[in-house]
């Protein structure tokens, strides 16, 4: 998106670049001005022409192009930051189960090749309290070694499946289907 002075045009917005929220910098290139922007953990950049001013009416062009649909969420974040509105925050995904086990499964790794037992692991996986209800032939037990399975199995090549370039998680040991 680049903005310039929109010529004889008394409805459109004006430009003030206070109103832009976030850390700014402005830089001068060849192609005009550049306007790079920190609004909470995003970053946004948008082109300025060399004849736009503070308090000037101002218009935004788009390139047209296969991709605009894409982008077209980009543009509107781009021109609320113009009008003085900050970015929506962005929506955080929920953690999966299937997540969760990826994450604990290589907890429990980084533990016992650290040279944690068992029940360490369990402790700091699961919490004290639950570490309190350990047994030796335990269900605890049973998770923990679950897990490190789980983890020597990414670890002999199952980590291609998390990124989708190999076998399914479903071919892991401890993944059986329920009957």
């Amino acid at each position: 998106m680049r903005a310039s002075r929109a010529h004889g045009a008394s409805t459109r917005p004006t430009f003030d670049l206070w109103r832009v929220p976030g850390r700014k910098r402005l830089a001068l290139g060849g192609a005009g001005l550049t306007l790079l922007t920190d609004v909470s953990a995003q970053r946004v950049r948008m082109s300025f022409a060399d004849d736009l001013s503070d308090g000037a009416a101002y218009a935004c062009t788009v390139p047209l192009g296969a991709g605009l649909r894409r982008q077209l969420d980009a543009f509107n974040a781009q021109a609320q930051l113009l009008q003085g509105r900050a970015l929506a925050e962005e929506s955080t995904r929920s953690v999966t189960r299937a997540a969760l086990l990826h994450l604990r499964a290589l907890q429990a790794l980084d533990g016992a090749q650290a040279g944690a037992s068992h029940r360490e692991i369990a402790q700091i996986l699961f919490g004290f309290e639950a570490a309190a209800r350990w047994h030796a032939d335990g269900e605890l037990r049973a998770q923990v070694r679950h897990l490190l399975r789980r983890a020597e199995a990414y670890m002999s090549g199952g980590y291609l499946s998390l990124a989708g370039i190999q076998r399914t998680a479903a071919e892991f040991p401890g993944d059986e289907p329920m009957r």
